[in-house]
């Protein structure tokens, strides 16, 4: 058998070039998101930049010690780190912090700490060797309800805190499962589920602004619509056994889904989730109260044009006009000191890591690290289209960081953790049998 002889034998100098680059154009997108005249040392430990260059220090230390580990622990300790993980998020239940809302964080002092971040990387490994031992039997629907169950559980705790946006993060995995042999159709319901959702806040608004019985004839409309549009697939699929019942079944779901949206958002979604929804669907315009972080994001990327205002030149950078800066809105940062060009950049670095981390996963013997590889690139992603989609206004302001370049330790260190995880374990494709 073929022997390392070295923690740095074929590691993946591209994707660790890749996440240097990100990281260090981060911190600087932080400096100039919260430059302060009197405080313009890059290295100020009583600012957020100067303790983010902590925090990479750290976050290097960490990558190091992933690389010194046995490829072989992170499998071995897969169960261990997921149920931790488990433990952690019921444990913030009870005896976590509330922050903007959500009680998902451990505070200690000047530390804090996310288990959802946790959470990610051991859901992650899990899935990824439930489905090694597994997989090839993922036909049987015991093996899917498993695998849904590792997925989802994590997901559900993180929802009681409440923390939308990093619940969203678990849903994503179901690509995983697609690629493991899940059938398409569970995304065209999730889809469904999202339209039937958008349409009936609408009808609410609409019943708000007419009388009821028109709201009452507009709502039988609309399903009289769907059951129009269950006809015609039953039509099709006419020949198939059992389709009526599964077109009766699928209306009755839909007709129960639709009429209790209303219940949902108005008693499970906080007041500032609503408002956010709202004002992205253009329910409601307030551009001064819950619309305000997106219209001074879009004024900030829209006045950067094609090259930028250049480093430390952005006035909404500078006067400090969008807030949350540093974390959520980082990207507007980008968008008006370096212009179209910068943040196409930047796009650019986030979807090349992603195919490469995708490339690479289906090359690797090792059924564990292709799964693994699949998870990483499908949080990666999600993290990515949710944070520049808040930015620009086509996404829901829910609190989810830009991965390596947010402002945080505990958001830098799990994705650290998450990437080199992957990068060890591909150092070692030559080495392993499966």
């Amino acid at each position: 058998m073929r022997t390392k002889q070295s923690i740095f034998q074929d590691i993946d100098w591209i994707m660790v070039a890749i996440y240097l680059v990100l990281v260090a154009f981060g911190w600087i997108s932080i400096y100039a998101a919260t430059f302060d005249e009197q405080h313009r040392d890059i290295l100020d430990m009583t600012q957020n930049h100067g303790k983010q260059m902590l925090w990479i220090v750290l976050a290097i230390v960490i990558a190091t010690a992933i690389l010194l580990l046995d490829h072989q622990f992170f499998e071995t300790f897969a169960y261990a780190i997921y149920g931790i993980s488990l433990f952690l998020l019921l444990a913030v239940l009870f005896v976590g912090s509330e922050i903007k809302g959500a009680q998902s964080w451990f505070v200690l002092g000047p530390i804090s700490f996310q288990p959802s971040e946790l959470a990610k990387y051991g859901t992650a490994l899990a899935l990824a060797k439930y489905l090694k031992v597994h997989g090839s039997k993922f036909k049987e629907m015991r093996i899917k309800l498993i695998s849904l169950c590792i997925i989802f559980l994590p997901a559900i705790l993180i929802m009681l805190q409440p923390d939308v946006g990093s619940m969203l993060v678990f849903a994503v995995l179901l690509v995983v499962l697609y690629r493991q042999g899940l059938s398409g159709w569970i995304f065209i319901l999730g889809f469904a589920a999202i339209f039937l959702f958008v349409i009936a806040l609408f009808m609410k608004q609409f019943s708000w602004e007419i009388s009821s019985e028109t709201s009452i004839a507009g709502s039988w409309l609309f399903l009289s619509l769907l059951a129009s549009l269950c006809g015609v697939i039953f039509y099709f699929l006419r020949k198939s056994k059992g389709s009526l019942l599964i077109i009766l079944g699928s209306y009755l779901a839909s007709l129960g889904y639709y009429l209790s949206v209303d219940f949902v958002f108005d008693h499970v979604l906080k007041p500032h989730h609503q408002n956010r929804i709202n004002e992205l669907l253009g329910i409601v315009s307030d551009p001064l109260g819950a619309g305000y972080n997106v219209h001074q994001s879009k004024i900030a990327i829209g006045s950067g044009g094609f090259f930028g205002k250049g480093f430390l030149q952005g006035t909404q950078t500078r006067f400090h006009f969008v807030p949350e800066q540093s974390t959520d809105f980082i990207f507007c940062t980008v968008g008006e000191e370096w212009g179209f060009l910068g943040s196409v950049v930047l796009v650019s670095l986030f979807v090349f890591l992603m195919a490469r981390i995708i490339w690479m996963a289906e090359k690797q013997r090792s059924e564990f690290t292709r799964i693994y590889g699949y998870c990483l690139a499908s949080i990666l992603f999600i993290h990515f289209t949710i944070n520049i989609g808040m930015a620009i206004g086509l996404a829901p302001v829910i609190g989810i960081p830009l991965p390596f370049f947010s402002y945080g330790g505990s958001s830098l260190w799990s994705f650290t953790v998450l990437l080199f995880t992957f990068i060890k374990l591909d150092s070692e494709r030559k080495f392993v049998l499966r």
